[in-house]
This record gives C-alpha cells, structure tokens and sequence, in this order.
C-alpha cells in the first residue's frame, strides 16, 4: 500500500521570482529536433514552436523545457553548433508566445547552457549528463575527482536552477551519488538544485520500476525530485504498446511518482498531468 508523501515546502529563484513547488509543477517538453522518440513532441517550423508554447501554458505547464539534441537510443549526434543554432531559433519564440513562464533548456553541454542563458535569459539548466562529457550517451567526468565537472561550474556561474539527473541504476547508489555531486555544487555555490532520477537512463526496465517504488527516498536530500517518465520505454515495453499509446500508462506512473513525493512532473501531455496533480493532491488532504 502506497502512502502519499507530501512535497516539502521548496520554492525555486527564478530570475528573482519565487516559484513554489508546494502543489507539485508540470513541465511541458517541446522538441525542436527532428527524431526525439515520441513523434508527437517533435516541433520545427516557427509555427510548430508557437503553438506549442501556448498549448503547454494553456493546459497547465508552469515551466517549458527546451530541447535541441535527441537523447533517445541510436539518436544522431549533433554538433554544438547545431544545437544552439535550433535554440537560437526557437528561444526567442517561446518567450514571445509564453511570456513569464519559466523556460528550461535541455542540454548537457555547458558552453550552450551559458549561450541559452546569457543571450536568451534561459531560467534552468535540465543536464542529462551528471557532469559528464557524454550526456546521455555515457563518456567520462569533466574534471578529476578534485575539481568540479565543467557543467557544474557552469550553472553555478549562471546562477540558475539546476535540474541534475542520475544514471544510477538502483537507489542506493543513486543517494550516495546525489549526496556527493549536490556537495559539489554546493561547495562552488549553486543555489537551487532539482533531482532527477533519470528514468530510462543507465536502468533495466526493471530497475526504473525498483526506482519509481523506492522515490520517496530522494526526500533525504531535501531538494525537489523531478519525475520523468512520459511515453518512456519502462511505460510501453511493459503494456506491449508504443509510445503513441503510451498516454494511460504514463499517467499511472505520474500518479505513483506525485505519491511519492515528485514535485516537477516532465512530460509530454500537459493537460492530463495537471489533471494528475489536481486530483492526487485533493486526494491527499
């Protein structure tokens, strides 16, 4: 038997501005590449982007997440350039179509999370990468043991909220890891740091659901837990579907996450998951 865990009180500075992360946030994911895994999230022209912003704001997004590389197995690589040339596109559309909202930029490399931010005013750094030189592809840590991962020192410089995901396959050392990098950036003076557990990163189809059972854990660390499962593998490998068909299922597993105390969910469907959260949280007084 599930038993809620009720988000902390965590409020994140965004650019000055306090947003609060009591009732839990939705994240709305607009793709501006043309093979992330669910087709549905892919937007190219201007006009795509447009309407995307206002549909994720419209339904309920407190947050839009920009994403210019792919991190979906047997993605294409993409160079730096190439990735902040389609931010440089799209940035300056989702600011004018969804004014305030805040905006994440998804990227694992620090020289474009100072460009989204400096030229953009990008408000949070979502890096898949956990300091390392691969992102999501895998690679070796920036820097030795001593020294602070490149990205680390990025953000912390930008002064932004960080969203640092984990690949860690169980939670064990998904908690002594966390434990470690949050020390990190906390030594170099990073203020807001959001936990991602990485759901469908380094982890058997399996592992992610030991994850997803045992989230409530991460409340150790007393920082905002992120939850990331939209029309991810774990939710159509199980139910024999496909990502298309993947909507119930990942609204099951956003149910479990709010539950267990998630106070950002990342998703595709905007609208459904703040449904999710209106009733979970009714649910829970």
């Amino acid at each position: 038997m599930c038993t809620f865990v009720r988000s902390m009180d965590y409020t994140l500075n965004i650019h000055g501005q306090l947003l609060n992360l009591t009732t839990p946030r939705v994240m709305g994911i607009l793709n501006v590449t043309p093979d992330s895994f669910y087709a549905g999230s892919r937007q190219q022209t201007e006009a795509e982007i447009a309407a995307r912003a206002r549909q994720i704001v419209a339904e309920g997004g407190a947050m839009i997440d920009v994403g210019a590389y792919s991190t979906r197995p047997g993605a294409d690589t993409v160079s730096e350039a190439e990735e902040m040339g389609r931010l440089r596109m799209a940035l300056p559309i989702v600011r004018r179509e969804a004014p305030g909202t805040p905006v994440s930029v998804d990227t694992f490399r620090p020289a474009v999370a100072r460009m989204a931010v400096e030229e953009y005013g990008a408000d949070i750094i979502n890096d898949v990468s956990g300091g390392h030189d691969g992102g999501a592809f895998g690679g070796t840590q920036t820097a030795d043991a001593d020294e602070m991962p490149a990205m680390f020192r990025m953000v912390a410089r930008l002064g932004v909220p960080y969203i640092l995901m984990s690949t860690q396959p169980d939670m064990r050392h998904m908690l002594l890891t966390f434990a470690r990098q949050v020390q990190q950036l906390r030594d170099f003076g990073q203020k807001d740091i959001i936990l991602d557990p990485g759901f469908g990163f380094g982890k058997t189809l399996e592992q992610n659901y030991t994850v997803l059972r045992d989230l409530q854990q991460l409340q150790l660390l007393e920082l905002p837990v992120m939850a990331g499962v939209s029309r991810k593998r774990m939710v159509w490998q199980l139910t024999g579907t496909s990502a298309e068909e993947a909507l119930n299922g990942t609204t099951v597993l956003n149910t479990l996450a709010i539950e267990r105390g998630a106070a950002i969910l990342r998703v595709h469907d905007v609208k459904e998951a703040a449904e999710c959260i209106r009733l979970s949280t009714a649910a829970a007084i």
